[in-house]
């Protein structure tokens, strides 16, 4: 009898041989395919061929056939049809086990048209199929990729804890990829054959804890945590965040060494750390971890990013909880929920700030001296997406202050006009509204006006792709960034999933 690893390999061998065969996404996503939708938008089959899917799931399939009787609207359906399959259609780019281990299941699983996998990108793909995860110990489940997703991502953590996004495995066999030609500067320095790209981002170790959580909660599947290389990745993301709740300056004034620094060379400000690549000043004392970068992968203004920190804190408690299953592990597991707790007071004590017009809010980011940059960006963790990931609730005052902040105009990244109002940010510029922050807008609103019609405008500036884009020009639905962005398009799947369960009334209207 074969094992079951030489199954697997078997069958990604044979996977491979077959999509060679198979149009490049990244050209095929960018040109409308037939059957096009019955609605006014004609939206395209963005589907590839089933022998060219790169994972088969028989719930996700059953669940989109499922979902065609309880959408009304072609153009919707469509939109939900292509979208949130997208990462298993499209961003599998190998499985496998691990050399050391013929038990460790592996999954490498890319961002899109980015040949690489994101800490924080590959962890929400996996999210929009938390719905439908159960316990399963088979190899063709979403319980399986998730294993490899989280195993996969415990080893990039304990190698390269700073950095944000990874070559594959080296058991895959795949030709690491070339980012920078130019290559970044950065301390501690990590081999490009391991990283494909090294910015410190503390959602990216979040990102981890928070599938980890996911996975844990679903299947109640403790066993697998303790069996591989959790509990040492873990203890790198306390090492790591610990060493940076680190001030700029020590007591008698003497500047500390940082953790970390990075310089790359480039025109765009947002790519690169100010002084030699330390960043601005920050407090020392103040209980937050520093970030050199946002989940947008734009360098932060102050390095107390507020957002991080609300979801480290948040996953480092739930995550604590796995912890305390493991057998000998309990003192790691009591660590992980007092450091929760600290950041979680921190939070409260330097990142609220209060707005002549909104009141009490939460700042974007803060460096502890006093001054706070009052905005918030699409890419999650955001302001506006805190009671989705479970920091704040709905009812929290603080929190509506700050939402009524972000769609506004006062917030500098809200961008606004007749296709598209959404928030934006720097990443791509002024006048790019991210459909993801649109999305974000529904599942924290309690408003079905304010539903209808943000879901709306998403259905309607697809261009006729019937994708979600990374941004599209607020005035102009025919300039957009992205045609294959696999997690904002599950995002999107997994939005209209939980209306379905929360508001099924607004999933029978018209959005034409």
């Amino acid at each position: 009898m074969r094992s079951l690893p030489s199954i697997l390999v078997g069958m990604a061998s044979c996977l491979g041989r077959a999509i060679a065969q198979c149009p490049d996404y990244s050209s095929y996503s960018t040109t409308q395919h037939t059957p096009l939708s019955s609605g006014r938008y004609a939206l395209s089959y963005m589907r590839p061929d089933p022998s060219c899917r790169t994972f088969n799931s028989s719930i996700v399939e059953s669940t989109i056939s499922s979902m065609e009787s309880t959408i009304a609207d072609p153009d919707l359906y469509r939109l939900f049809q292509n979208s949130y399959p997208n990462s298993l259609d499209t961003a599998v780019k190998w499985r496998g086990y691990s050399a050391s281990n013929s038990a460790e299941e592996l999954t490498f699983l890319i961002t899109g048209d980015i040949n690489a996998m994101w800490l924080r990108d590959s962890a929400n793909q996996m999210q929009s199929y938390l719905p439908l995860l159960t316990a399963d110990s088979s190899t063709d489940s979403l319980a399986s990729l998730y294993r490899g997703v989280i195993n996969l991502q415990a080893r990039y953590v304990t190698e390269a804890p700073h950095c944000n996004s990874f070559q594959a495995p080296t058991e895959s066999g795949i030709t690491p990829q070339q980012n920078q030609a130019i290559p970044d500067n950065f301390t501690p320095p990590i081999s490009n054959t391991t990283a494909f790209e090294c910015k410190w981002e503390l959602d990216s170790l979040a990102a981890f804890l928070e599938i980890s959580t996911n996975y844990y909660e679903a299947t109640d599947d403790a066993d697998f945590f303790a069996s591989f290389g959790w509990v040492q990745a873990v203890q790198t993301v306390l090492n790591t965040t610990q060493a940076l709740l680190v001030g700029t300056y020590a007591d008698d004034g003497s500047v500390n060494t940082s953790p970390y620094t990075w310089e790359r060379q480039t025109t765009a400000a947002t790519e690169t750390l100010s002084n030699s690549g330390v960043g601005n000043p920050v407090q020392e004392g103040t209980g937050l971890v520093r970030s050199a970068f946002r989940p947008s992968d734009d360098a932060t203004i102050y390095q107390l990013f507020i957002p991080a920190n609300m979801m480290f804190s948040r996953y480092l408690d739930s995550a604590s909880q796995i912890m305390a299953t493991i057998p000998n592990q309990s003192t790691l597991a009591s660590q992980m929920q007092t450091f929760a707790a600290s950041i979680k007071d921190a939070i409260s004590t330097y990142g609220i700030v209060t707005d002549a017009t909104y009141g009490p809010m939460y700042a974007y980011e803060v460096d502890g001296f006093g001054s706070h940059n009052q905005m918030d960006d699409a890419n999650i963790p955001s302001l506006l997406s805190s009671p989705f990931f479970g920091f704040t609730n709905l009812s929290d005052p603080t929190y509506q202050n700050t939402r009524d902040f972000i769609l506004s105009k006062n917030n500098p990244y809200f961008m606004r006009g007749p296709v598209i109002n959404a928030v934006g940010g720097p990443h791509v510029g002024p006048g790019a509204a991210w459909p993801m922050a649109s999305i974000i807008r529904i599942l924290t609103s309690s408003n079905d006006t304010e539903i209808t019609s943000t879901l709306k405008e998403i259905v309607s500036s697809t261009d006729g792709l019937g994708l979600i884009h990374e941004s599209i020009n607020s005035f102009d639905e025919t300039r957009w960034t992205r045609q294959w962005f696999s997690w904002a398009n599950g995002l999107f799947g997994q939005m209209i999933l939980t209306l379905n369960s929360t508001r099924p009334e607004i999933l029978g209207e018209s959005f034409q």
